[in-house]
């Protein structure tokens, strides 16, 4: 007889990974505006119609944004933990890791920028 445990772990696997995904979107308010973001950024790309390489790039943009406030979240969650009272290096580490997101959204920005700008702007000079 086969064993299922290896199947259920997987499948637990991807529940604690949904529920790090729901934590993130009901503590933290830029996973709000990520979400928007992610939701026009797509939308846009649908009705322009992009070609699969200018999805993929958006795709990956998109996918690193949400690593980082995820990855974020999970440094401050842990910080808290640790040591729940204000402490100079707990706040330094959670500003190192807003920074890191600040840094993939800016990025992920540019490639929205350069993936969207010039069929936008095509679009509006009609």
């Amino acid at each position: 007889m086969v064993s299922t445990a290896p199947l259920r772990r997987r499948i637990a696997s991807f529940r604690f990974a949904l529920n790090g995904l729901s934590l993130v979107l009901r503590t933290q308010p830029n996973a709000w505006f990520h979400a928007l973001a992610t939701v026009v950024v797509f939308g846009a790309a649908a009705t322009l119609q992009l070609p699969s390489t200018d999805w993929c790039w958006l795709v990956i943009a998109v996918a690193a944004v949400w690593s980082a406030e995820s990855m974020n979240t999970a440094v401050e969650k842990l910080a808290d933990a640790v040591h729940p009272n204000p402490h100079p290096l707990v706040g330094q580490a959670k500003d190192a890791a807003a920074g890191a997101v600040l840094v993939v959204a800016l990025g992920a920005a540019v490639v929205g920028a350069i993936v969207l700008g010039p069929p936008l702007w095509s679009l509006v000079g009609r």
